[in-house]
This record gives structure tokens, sequence and C-alpha cells, in this order.
């Protein structure tokens, strides 16, 4: 498994199936100032990104083109990766059994949430962008 990259902006890795969600959520999340990697519609494709580098924090939905995120989310959870669930299809209390430090952004986000469940994921340090 990659390690993470300390220089830059923490890096969001994205896994979202539905493309205009996908593009609203990255498009929100690298306005925030994060690096995103991603969106990824399915998990092969998450999987081997996070082959290459791990991200600083990961917003799953958790039913994706190839079936449920949670074999991703184990292996971001093993590798102490925070997880925020952005979803309208899993039970809370399903998921929060399972994952007990994910945080969780239901769908639609409202901009307020999101960006305080990014900031708890990534320790609320922010670093500069990039230019």
């Amino acid at each position: 498994m990659a390690d993470h990259q300390d220089d830059g902006p923490p890096t969001v890795l994205v896994v979202e199936d539905e493309f205009i969600i996908a593009l609203d959520l990255t498009e929100t999340v690298q306005d925030l100032g994060y690096a995103i990697d991603g969106p990824y519609a399915d998990r092969e494709n998450a999987l081997k990104a996070i082959g290459r580098h791990l991200p600083d924090c990961a917003i799953l939905d958790v039913n994706i083109r190839d079936g449920e995120v949670y074999p991703l989310a184990d292996v971001l959870e093993k590798a102490g990766v925070p997880i925020i669930f952005h979803t309208s299809q899993a039970e809370p209390r399903e998921v929060k059994q399972r994952y007990p430090r994910a945080l969780a952004c239901p769908k639609p986000y409202r901009l307020n949430m999101l960006t305080e469940v990014l900031k708890r994921a990534t320790g609320g340090t922010m670093r500069p962008k990039a230019a």
C-alpha cells in the first residue's frame, strides 16, 4: 500500500458513480482548498488509486457501479484513512456500527456540513492550496 504525501493541500479521494453528483462534489471540495483524487465510479479503480497514493481522507458513496463500497472502506480504514460516507442509501446505524470512526454527510450535502466534516476528517489543518 502506498504512503500519504505531505506536500500541498490534503488529498480527498472521491468515490461516486453518479456523474453530476461526482462533478459537483469534486469541484466543491477543490474550491474548499483540497486536492482531489478521482472521482472514481467503482471500487476497482479506487483501489488502484490508493495503491499508488493514500489520500488524507475519502468521501464514499455506499452504492457504486460495481456494488457496495464497503470492501474499499475496509482497506481505507485499515490504512488509517478517515472516511466520510456521502449517501442517501445506507442506514446510518448500520454504517456507524461497521465504521465507528467514520463521518457522514448525507445527500444532498449542505456546504456548511461538508466543510465541517472535511475539517474533522483532515484534523482541521489546511495547507495552502498550490498555485
